[in-house]
């Protein structure tokens, strides 16, 4: 189980053309499964693509039920141990407690691999080790 970042399925839907390559990789990552994803990554997904400021911004409708069709994927529910657990890790890594919290998140959903644009390549968070697909 792979987990997926809040721009990958951002990535997914997008129809800017200077985003093509990467919405050909998200949706494939997606149509790939074997991944997972967060309440926390819905939330923000659901708040990213009806951005007034977003070029190819989605309809209230449109997020919903793309919210509702993400959560056919395992989606891992956000609780006080994760939160505690972001917090220790938000700490110790220097994050901020947004990305704590994903990488959280990702291990409580047992997964190794964290697929997301926003932090660093190969790095390892404790057993959570990031990839960005879309690394050229």
């Amino acid at each position: 189980m792979r987990f997926v970042d809040t721009n990958i399925l951002l990535y997914a839907v997008s129809r800017d053309a200077q985003e093509e390559r990467k919405a050909r990789i998200a949706r494939e990552i997606l149509d790939g499964g074997g991944i997972a994803l967060s309440v926390q990554v819905l939330q923000e997904f659901y708040v990213q693509a009806t951005r007034v400021t977003r070029v190819d911004r989605l309809t209230h409708e449109q997020a919903s039920q793309l919210v509702e069709s993400f959560s056919r994927f395992p989606v891992q529910d956000l609780t006080l141990a994760i939160v505690f657990r972001a917090l220790r890790a938000r700490e110790r890594f220097g994050l901020s407690y947004w990305d704590a919290a994903i990488i959280e998140a990702a291990r409580a959903s047992g997964c190794a691999q964290l697929l997301s644009e926003d932090l660093s390549h190969a790095q390892n968070y404790d057993g959570i080790a990031v990839i960005n697909p879309f690394r050229v």
